[in-house]
């Protein structure tokens, strides 16, 4: 059998730490054993890699992961160092904007967050967001050239081929509008795109309540409501980016006329603003969400019922898409979503009902661990799994 040159052994070399960096990239840190199964190369070759890459400064050894259930002692973790550069998450929710820079383990180092009035102003969105990426910047002590990249969420539908919001009507204030174009130029970076709701995904099955699910719907209940849907491990964004509006699926031809332009929409019958209005006639005209969260969390009965009636609601509309996808898992998320059993039980009572029983068997209905800080936290894996890390030369044989 011939065997391989120097330079042909040296972009196997090459290539074998490159796909070594790209796993650890997607995973935030792994056991050797870990990275071998993921990229498919030898235990040795891994071993052998990770010393070179160690070496280097590249990668460092993180103390075993208490989250792993094993018997007998937890495995040694490799992650990248901060070296290997920093990643920022932009959060562009309606009534606040959160910003937050991590390291390529996907762990936040700073964060910022402002309230303001997102769908009406656009402009104004994005100089907050400037100026708290300077914030974050400084109190991680980094300057701009060591990160590798932003990634944005936005509440609404996004044309990821074109970076423009869709519809004018669900965003009036970004009616033209290149968030991530502006961005980039402002900020000096790699800018990447997407709906918040396929972001808050993305971070559930990475880092939350759906690690190593195929199949999911992550359903954020907020003000508003949305979905993003996970199928063969990839987040699903269909033909023209706009999969997983949920909160705009018909629910009543005679209710409410919702901000999209349409009449009874999901938001307008089950999301947060449809539960405040519910409640303002007895508790109170500036009522707010999160009042309602703590109403209820305290026992209030009306509280209770306005947000099981929402659980309900939002089961019809979920148990169609368990029909038509399938899904192992669905998990919840949002501002609601802190209401637990009082919006899961009857959202889970009606997906039983009315998807058909061996889908409702397959599926497991969860609520999503992140919180509110999800969606920027899938900002930043969107960032993480754009950016490139370089792999420093080495010398040496491979096994």
């Amino acid at each position: 059998m011939a065997s391989l040159g120097s330079g042909s052994l040296e972009s196997l070399r090459e290539r074998n730490r490159r796909q070594l960096l790209d796993a650890l990239r997607r995973r935030g840190s792994a056991s050797r054993a870990e990275l071998a199964r993921l990229t498919g190369l030898s235990r040795s070759t891994v071993s052998t890699l990770a010393s070179e890459l160690q070496a280097s400064g590249l990668v460092v050894e993180r103390e075993p992961d208490e989250r792993v259930s094993q018997q007998g002692r937890p495995p040694t973790l490799l992650t990248l160092d901060r070296s290997a550069g920093l990643v920022l998450g932009i959060d562009f929710g309606h009534e606040h904007v959160h910003v937050a820079i991590a390291d390529l383990s996907r762990t936040i180092i700073a964060e910022r967050t402002a309230s303001l009035d997102v769908d009406r102003s656009a402009a104004r969105a994005l100089d907050i967001a400037v100026q708290l990426a300077g914030e974050v910047l400084a109190a991680a002590d980094v300057e701009s050239d060591r990160v590798l990249g932003a990634g944005v969420g936005l509440s609404g539908p996004i044309d990821v081929a074109s970076g423009t919001v869709h519809s004018g009507k669900i965003l009036p204030g970004w009616a033209g509008v290149r968030p991530a174009d502006e961005l980039a130029a402002r900020l000096g970076l790699h800018v990447h795109l997407d709906n918040d709701a396929n972001l808050g995904a993305l971070a559930e099955v990475t880092l939350g309540a759906g690690i190593g699910a195929r199949d999911a719907i992550y359903l954020m209940v907020s003000g508003g409501v949305g979905a993003g849907l996970i199928l063969g491990g990839e987040l699903y964004r269909g033909s023209g980016g706009t999969a997983g509006e949920l909160g705009h699926m018909l629910v009543d031809e005679s209710g409410p006329i919702c901000r999209c332009g349409n009449r009874g929409c999901l938001e307008m019958m089950a999301g947060g603003r449809a539960i405040i209005a519910l409640l303002r006639s007895s508790h109170g005209a500036d009522l707010t969400l999160d009042e309602v969260m703590a109403l209820a969390d305290e026992g209030d009965s009306g509280a209770r019922r306005a947000i099981a009636d929402a659980g309900r609601v939002l089961g019809g509309s979920i148990a169609a898409l368990v029909n038509a996808f399938n899904p192992e898992l669905v998990i919840v998320g949002g501002v609601v979503s802190a209401a637990d059993d009082v919006l899961l039980d009857p959202l889970r009572e009606a997906v039983d009902r009315y998807a058909i029983p061996s889908a409702a068997a397959d599926v497991r209905i969860t609520r999503g661990v992140l919180g509110e800080r999800a969606e920027v936290l899938g900002a930043l894996e969107l960032a993480v799994r754009q950016s490139d890390v370089a792999a420093p030369a080495a010398s040496g044989t491979v096994g």
